[in-house]
């Protein structure tokens, strides 16, 4: 062995990652990260206060809209489009967007250059500028659900982009707004065209579309028209105390400016949606897709370094942490999904909804941090709880809402799927026995979703995550990896699992020949995929143990002193911090977290850790 591939490496950049991790912390202690500045969302939030200005309701934010403005000149793709993040491939979503922000705000003239190269942009992928084709290219991106593509025509209309009076909405799918007058308790049976999450959505531009074009059924007219200000009072309900919904710059943007092209600007919650937009703002005039992911990225960090690497902040460190997970812990009924009580969500705004991921990221975290798991039991035992009521008919896990649907982020998915069962398992010997059976039976069922959805290849798709260079955006290496990291902690011997040694194996014919990986073979390293890789194959590694084959053990011997040299050598120049448009948000909106690279490798260097032994006495 080699001194560059030498354990001791390894564990000197274990010891560098973990230090440069407890650097990040803010001063309450916490990981906050940050987010990508998005030319999705610059482009909706300028375009919400242009329309509040338009309408009278003067916003002050001149000099903000010409600053997102110049940030989306200086941010054009050469090819003439934009995509999600500075770092991304144009897309038509972001492209027709940027394209209608400069109409709303009346500076194509201004821009003349870059409008014609959006519109060569966009007409290569429509053909022509008509709204006929620019709304089947939108539709075609989304499929069946209608939670973006229709606030993306929508805010074309509002523009002007897709012509002028009732015709310019003709392209546009109404969105029955008049449902969400109902009990939430109606809203699964109804099978909404939109994802539970969109509820504001589905409100307020079911209302412009309505206020420009109502429908040509007077019975559905009048009725519409009698559920406007019940649905609007709906609205203001979910609202959160900052104003913005999910504290999303998006959802939030098109809310406001759909409240005021329908004569609503004077409604309260436009006004604090506007509110929420002007303090959100970053000061190269961008905005981010959300306000942070505290929650999330914190809950990565703590997973990364481990029992151990939490040690390392001290016992009053990690008591505050400890307490700040407690805190977020939802206790009450949510207003906005109407989850009941014990999840958690992204982030300890008042915009965050509790979620199936976060809510296993914040168990285990509280698991690592704790030398007491007993001590916070009734709170896990909630925490876990809350995750069995949401388990889906089929086993899986969805995001948000047990039965909203088959739409994205309400149907199961194999990655949270496999994060919940990690978390079920490490909280198991400390919840009572009718929990522990409960959970028993939802393991099973789970496990029997994972065999299930596993592809041909040995590969899972996730939910979360993505990467723009495979065609259909997937990102099998994320899904895969975080499966087989879930399973490993229910499967008592991977080696007698077909499913786990067909992902092992698919995992190790990804690896790239300099050492790294893609989402898939051939595809551009990343420090996000290629930590993933490196984490589940050692953890794999360390489960099988000494019963492992010879020829698998030189194999992933080989892959993974491959994978770690090239891994340490960007830990030691610090190209390591170096992030990937990886993320999906909502609707396939890409975006990179700054912390996104530095927990990952944490991860990847603790499980490195875990096997050292084994390359020490080969």
């Amino acid at each position: 062995m080699s001194d560059r591939q030498s354990p001791s490496r390894w564990e000197a950049c274990y010891d560098r990652v973990i230090a440069d991790l407890l650097g990040e912390r803010c001063s309450s202690g916490h990981w906050e990260g940050a987010l990508s500045s998005s030319a999705l969302s610059t482009a909706t939030a300028i375009t919400a206060l242009a329309i509040l200005d338009r309408s009278g309701h003067q916003t002050d934010s001149h000099r903000l809209q010409q600053a997102g403005l110049e940030w989306l000149a200086s941010h054009v793709n050469q090819d003439g489009g934009w995509g999600d993040t500075p770092e991304s491939v144009s897309n038509i979503s972001t492209t027709t967007l940027v394209w209608a922000a400069f109409a709303a705000l009346k500076a194509t003239d201004s821009y003349p250059a870059i409008m014609h190269g959006a519109e060569a942009w966009i007409t290569k992928q429509t053909q022509d500028l008509s709204p006929h084709q620019l709304a089947q290219a939108i539709s075609a991106r989304y499929g069946k659900d209608r939670t973006f593509s229709v606030p993306i025509l929508a805010m074309c209309a509002i523009a002007g982009r897709l012509g002028q009076g009732k015709g310019a909405w003709d392209t546009i799918a109404n969105l029955p707004f008049e449902l969400a007058a109902l009990p939430p308790a109606f809203y699964s049976a109804l099978k909404l065209p939109v994802v539970s999450y969109a509820l504001p959505a589905l409100i307020a531009i079911g209302q412009v579309k309505h206020h420009h074009a109502p429908s040509s059924n007077p019975l559905l007219r009048l009725l519409r028209e009698a559920c406007r200000i019940p649905t609007l009072k709906r609205l203001k309900a979910i609202q959160p105390k900052s104003g913005g919904f999910l504290e999303a710059t998006p959802l939030t943007s098109f809310v406001v400016m759909s409240l005021a092209a329908s004569d609503q600007a004077h409604h309260p919650v436009a006004q604090d949606g506007a509110r929420f937009l002007k303090a959100s703002v970053r000061e190269d005039g961008s905005w981010p897709i959300d306000t942070h992911l505290a929650t999330w990225v914190s809950s990565l960090a703590i997973h990364g370094m481990g029992g151990e690497g939490c040690k390392r902040m001290g016992r009053s460190a990690r008591d505050g942490l400890c307490q700040w997970y407690l805190d977020q812990q939802y206790l009450q009924t949510h207003p906005y999904t109407q989850a009941k009580p014990g999840g958690w969500a992204w982030t300890p705004l008042s915009g965050g909804v509790p979620d199936a991921d976060d809510t296993p990221g914040a168990l285990i975290a509280l698991h690592q941090l704790t030398e007491d798991p007993a001590s916070l039991a009734p709170r896990a035992e909630l925490g876990v709880r809350w995750l069995l009521e949401l388990q889906n008919r089929d086993g899986g896990m969805p995001t948000f809402c047990r039965g909203w649907g088959h739409l994205p982020f309400d149907r199961s998915s194999a990655d949270i799927t496999a994060h919940v069962m990690r978390a079920w398992q490490l909280w198991r010997p400390h919840l009572g026995e009718d929990t522990v059976l409960a959970m028993n039976r939802a393991t099973q069922r789970a496990l029997t979703y994972l065999y299930r959805t596993q592809n041909q290849d040995g590969s899972w798709d996730p939910l979360w995550f993505g990467n723009q260079h495979l065609k259909d955006e997937n990102n099998p290496l994320y899904g895969t990896a975080k499966v087989v990291e879930g399973c490993l902690s229910v499967v008592a011997n991977p080696l007698a699992d077909p499913a786990m040694l067909r992902a092992i194996d698919w995992l190790l014919a990804q690896q790239n020949d300099d050492g790294g990986w893609g989402a898939t073979r051939g595809l551009p390293n990343t420090i996000e995929e290629s930590s993933l890789a490196l984490s589940s194959l050692a953890q794999s590694m360390k489960a099988m143990s000494r019963e492992i084959p010879r020829e698998l053990e030189e194999r992933l011997k080989a892959s993974l002193q491959r994978g770690a040299d090239w891994l340490c050598e960007r830990i030691e120049n610090q190209a390591y911090r170096k992030h990937a448009p990886i993320g999906f948000y909502f609707a396939k909106l890409w975006y990179h977290e700054c912390l996104y690279p530095m927990v990952y490798t944490a991860a990847a260097m603790r499980a490195l850790h875990a096997v050292q032994p084994t390359f020490e006495t080969s």
